[in-house]
């Protein structure tokens, strides 16, 4: 494939996501057009199809992938059914961007390495957005820095407007500090070695199943700690924040943006009130680098590997959240093929 050819991705799952990828390719990625929907639900699959003239509806990914519709996979469904996709996309040698996570548990995370590994070279890349987002990459560099000093330890807050009647405790750990799992060693430069969870004292306003809000402490193997706060049915909307404290200071990021009114004796300003909003342009950064790196013949972001640590830390979070106890977090070795 040249620089100049369009990239025919095929966007498997039409939901909340899937739909908002749809937007983002058709409106504001170059170089790329969506030729495939693969969602088994006619009416979301109409409704994505609808706003993409020209791209034909599949139920299966081996339908799509028999017919010859796609150069590449945009897989936005729910983690439970990303291994099903992956499996057949990697063998007909697909490129593929999968959000997270790349699969719910460790067991199945390691079979799609091993699928992987039989190609030429990775193939996947897993959509951690948030090593896009212009803040966190300037968190970053501060910490490779050294300007601020070392890095003593990160305050991270998670916090969402409020949750479904789907939505139970374990989700906490594996649909929401999934992101931390991957965002905190990225940051620190070092993998995650355990886990502990502790459980605050309960939002009333939550779901009466729902022990919402928690602490997750997030130990590296370089010794630094972080404590993440999620809290998901905080009412007033949509917040990801991080305070990094250093030997010669402190950073922050993810505060309120926006303009700011002084008014009748209080001064206000305006909160996202979900994802799609406050990581908008890294979700357009990261798709738009995918799709250039698959015309190179690359990828360029978190890949199967950093996918499958997540997997592990999140295994682990979920047994110290059921358990009170602090859990390590075992990995396999790295294989050559990641390095």
């Amino acid at each position: 494939m040249t620089e100049t050819t369009e990239l025919r991705i095929g966007v498997v799952g039409a939901g909340l996501m899937g739909a908002d990828h749809v937007t983002r390719i058709n409106h504001r990625v170059s170089g790329a057009t969506v030729t495939a929907i693969v969602e088994p639900d006619e009416a979301r699959a109409s409704a994505a199809v609808a706003q993409t003239p020209g791209a034909v509806a599949f139920r299966r990914i081996e339908d799509a992938i028999e017919a010859d519709a796609v150069d590449a996979v945009l897989v936005a469904t729910p983690g439970r059914f990303h291994e099903p996709v992956l499996l057949p996309a990697l063998e007909a040698k697909l490129a593929i961007l999968c959000e997270k996570p790349l699969t719910p548990d460790s067991e199945s995370s390691l079979r799609v390495l091993e699928a992987e590994q039989r190609l030429d070279r990775p193939h996947i890349q897993v959509g951690f957005m948030r090593r896009f987002d212009p803040e966190y990459i300037q968190l970053r560099r501060l910490v490779e820095s050294g300007d601020a000093g070392g890095l003593i330890t990160l305050h991270c807050a998670h916090r969402n407007q409020k949750t479904g009647e789907g939505y139970v405790d374990s989700m906490l750990i594996t649909d929401s500090v999934v992101h931390e799992f991957d965002i905190v060693p990225w940051l620190v430069g070092s993998p995650i070695a355990s886990v502990e969870v502790r459980k605050l004292k309960r939002n009333t306003l939550a779901p009466s199943w729902l022990n919402d809000p928690q602490f997750v402490m997030i130990e590296t193997e370089s010794g630094v700690l972080a404590n993440v706060e999620i809290n998901v049915n905080i009412q007033f909307g949509y917040q990801v924040a991080t305070e990094a404290v250093f030997e010669k200071g402190v950073a922050q990021i993810g505060r309120s943006a926006g303009i700011g009114v002084f008014r009748d004796g209080s001064f206000q300003v305006a909160e996202h009130q979900d994802f799609r909003t406050r990581f908008s342009a890294a979700y357009d950064t990261q798709v738009q680098r995918w799709v250039d790196a698959v015309k190179r013949g690359e990828i360029d972001g978190p890949s199967a590997w950093d996918g499958y640590r997540v997997a592990a830390a999140c295994e682990a979070g979920v047994e110290a959240q059921a358990t009170g106890r602090r859990v390590d977090v075992n990995y396999i070795h790295k294989p050559a093929f990641y390095a």
